[in-house]
């Protein structure tokens, strides 16, 4: 596979949060395949706690302006963008005032506000997508990183399959140390069908249970191409589930991940 355009879809990227691993290694990855040659973009979600003015962050106003409807009710998508330096990696945040707080909060959104993080994944998710399609930019290659990103190997392949953006597209995502507690709204299937899934494209979290963190991972599996174990401390019953599903893995690299290990994985899908 030639991988001249890659899409970074993640949960967070350093350092518009205070440190994380997952953070880092969205940083690290994306700036080492920058590097290597690949025209990199990347999105996360634009959280309370990112301070605009710091950062250094504005308005697309172009890109912004659509509605995203979520169970009936619209959402408006405004469109951020920063680039970090030296490496000049674009960075694009989804925002958007239903989901993501206008202030700076003591904890997250996705823990203090977590009664519509499954809407707000939905949100981030094709947001994501239609600013891409709105770019008119075509990634050979989409890595999602964090749960929050978890549907978007889901849309991608049942939703936007036969979109120019993404038709060629292969979906790789990284299984993280990253688990929520709870569960999600006992609705997500019914809104997922209600935008044109089925029951067997949701079959991991339709059986009726509490959707946990665990159905939402073994959702972004069945859907992806490829699987990478990014971190130390993923739940086994994941890293087995990915194994099993006979999809490429690529295990466990170390904390700093290994750009030229992962780009030859890649290459090969």
């Amino acid at each position: 596979m030639d991988v001249k355009k890659v899409l970074f879809i993640s949960q967070e990227i350093d350092p518009y949060l205070p440190d994380t691993a997952l953070g880092k290694f969205s940083r690290s990855l994306a700036q080492g395949l920058q590097e290597k040659g690949s025209e990199v973009r990347s999105f996360m979600p634009k959280y309370g706690a990112i301070n605009e003015r710091r950062n250094q962050l504005h308005e697309v106003i172009r890109l912004s302006g659509m509605n995203i409807i979520i169970d009936d009710t619209d959402h408006p998508l405004i469109i951020k963008v920063a680039t970090l330096q030296p490496s000049r990696l674009q960075v694009y945040f989804i925002d958007n005032d239903d989901y993501f707080y206008g202030h700076t909060p003591s904890k997250l959104e996705t823990v203090d506000w977590a009664e519509v993080n499954d809407e707000r994944s939905i949100f981030f998710v094709r947001g994501t997508i239609e600013t891409v399609r709105k770019l008119r930019w075509e990634a050979d290659l989409v890595h999602c990183v964090g749960w929050i990103s978890a549907m978007v190997p889901l849309y991608i392949h049942h939703q936007y399959e036969e979109d120019p953006s993404f038709r060629s597209s292969k979906v790789v995502f990284s299984l993280f140390n990253d688990a929520f507690e709870g569960t999600l709204d006992a609705r997500l299937p019914e809104k997922l069908k209600e935008e044109g899934f089925t029951d067997e494209q949701i079959a991991a979290i339709s059986d009726g249970g509490d959707i946990d963190y665990v159905k939402i991972m073994k959702l972004a599996i069945d859907h992806s191409d490829a699987i990478v174990e990014s971190s130390a401390g993923v739940l086994p019953e994941l890293v087995e589930y990915a194994k099993a599903s006979g999809k490429p893995f690529l295990p466990y690299q170390g904390e700093e991940p290994d750009v030229e290990a992962y780009k030859q994985f890649i290459e090969g899908l």
